[in-house]
């Protein structure tokens, strides 16, 4: 079957952007939707499939971007689409609660299969990343008695009271959002580019704090991002995460990999930690899971999440029906596709691309499979330049190519292309990141 559907696999401009029609669209936006629901291009979709995004006036996009990191197996693969429909058939909601399902059950066991985590598992469904995070702290705070929750320095885990208090950085996540949850605590990480240290000795900064701000006597769990995500596709020095999982286990702490953005063959292995072997007590799963559906998903050890009284965990919409179907699809499209190698293939095309198109501006290419990085930097020091980054962005996304930033500096420009995306099209829209570079 194949993943891209009737839409004309190439970059096309019909118009400038943005064309009349999402000019139009625009404008009914600002009459009818909040200033702070920002938009990072200016077009507004049609359709989409494969690598390609047609917008309303007929200009044909290279997607970069994956609706961030969610649609890793295309737009609308065929496998999801026949799956969503044969399911709206049926039925679309009967709230698992109250009248269960078999695709939640499915779902939950297929989650529990490629789980990194040794033993019985037992897995949950909810409908967002942040959700999900908020009841994997729940469940943590119920198995160990405990109350308190470190986080790390450059993390993002949400945008609600709880998840707020657990992301790092202030604009514009947090800005003017306070109070948030208490009992969360935040600790210095692994930034190699910017800290210097090996996994050891960040590590050993990490647990000290842990230690001395905390004590594990207090702490119920430790969450992390095994690539941190909008904190600028962070890769922890080698030997970071295992130490402090380490200590998590030597100190009744549990440890929760966030694996968000990271997970659902992303980075080329089904989750992120599998990378140096690390073996979370809890997972949270989102964004790639259902193609585009909401859905997420908490993962963990069973004798940790059967700790919660029937009737804790829950939520009127958690594993809908057609996101369950749609997320049987998107696994069954990962392993008949092989999109753990071509995810491996991403990350190998753009390495090279940036190899012979070496800029003293880019500090650092990091991350794994698809989901890689550039740095941006003054030239000859390490010091962020944002401006560069936003002046890029820019000129790329005017080419058609749909492009994104991340960073605590604004340095960072991201490459989140779906799995699917062909190669041509992935080396052309590098190819615009670099003009516009040589531009700037």
């Amino acid at each position: 079957m194949s993943s891209t559907p009737d839409l004309e696999q190439s970059r096309h401009l019909a118009t400038a952007l943005p064309g009349p029609r999402s000019q139009a669209l625009a404008e009914r936006q600002k009459a009818a939707v909040p200033a702070g629901v920002a938009t990072t291009m200016p077009v507004y979709a049609a359709r989409a499939a494969g690598g390609i995004l047609e917008d309303v006036d007929g200009n044909r996009l290279i997607d970069l971007a994956s609706g961030i990191a969610v649609t890793s197996v295309g737009a609308a693969h065929p496998r999801v689409v026949a799956a969503v429909q044969e399911q709206v058939a049926q039925f679309t909601h009967t709230s698992f609660m109250i009248t269960p399902y078999e695709g939640y059950v499915a779902v939950a066991e297929q989650l529990d299969r490629t789980a990194p985590i040794s033993g019985q598992t037992r897995t949950a469904l909810f409908n967002s990343g942040a959700e999900a995070v908020e009841n994997a702290v729940k469940v943590a705070r119920s198995y160990t008695g405990k109350q308190a929750v470190a986080a790390f320095d450059h993390a993002y885990h949400g945008r609600t009271t709880l998840t707020m208090a657990l992301t790092a950085k202030n604009m514009p996540y947090k800005h003017h959002f306070g109070p948030f949850a208490p009992e969360i605590y935040r600790v210095p990480g692994s930034y190699p580019l910017r800290d210097g240290l090996s996994g050891a000795e960040a590590a050993q900064h990490a647990i000290s704090a842990l230690e001395k701000q905390i004590g594990a006597e207090n702490l119920a769990a430790v969450i992390m991002e095994p690539i941190q995500g909008e904190g600028g596709f962070i890769v922890p020095a080698e030997g970071f995460l295992p130490a402090v999982v380490e200590w998590c286990k030597a100190n009744d702490v549990l440890f929760i990999a966030d694996e968000v953005q990271s997970g659902v063959a992303r980075t080329g292995s089904w989750f992120a930690c599998e990378a140096e072997g690390v073996e979370p007590d809890l997972m949270t799963t989102a964004k790639g899971i259902a193609g585009g559906m909401p859905l997420s998903g908490v993962t963990g050890r069973a004798e940790v999440m059967d700790s919660v009284h029937p009737g804790g965990l829950g939520g009127t919409y958690g594993g809908n029906p057609v996101a369950t179907a749609a997320a049987l699809a998107v696994f069954e499209a990962i392993e008949d596709e092989d999109l753990l190698a071509k995810a491996t293939r991403i990350e190998q095309v753009i390495r090279e691309h940036f190899d012979q198109n070496a800029d003293d501006r880019i500090a650092e290419v990091r991350g794994r499979g698809a989901m890689m990085a550039i740095e941006l930097v003054e030239p000859g020091t390490r010091e962020p330049d944002a401006a560069l980054t936003a002046a890029v962005a820019a000129a790329v996304r005017a080419t058609g190519v749909i492009l994104l930033t991340c960073g605590t500096y604004g340095n960072v420009i991201r490459f989140l292309p779906p799995l699917t995306i062909g190669e041509d099209l992935l080396k052309e829209g590098l190819s615009e990141v670099t003009k516009a570079l040589q531009s700037a």
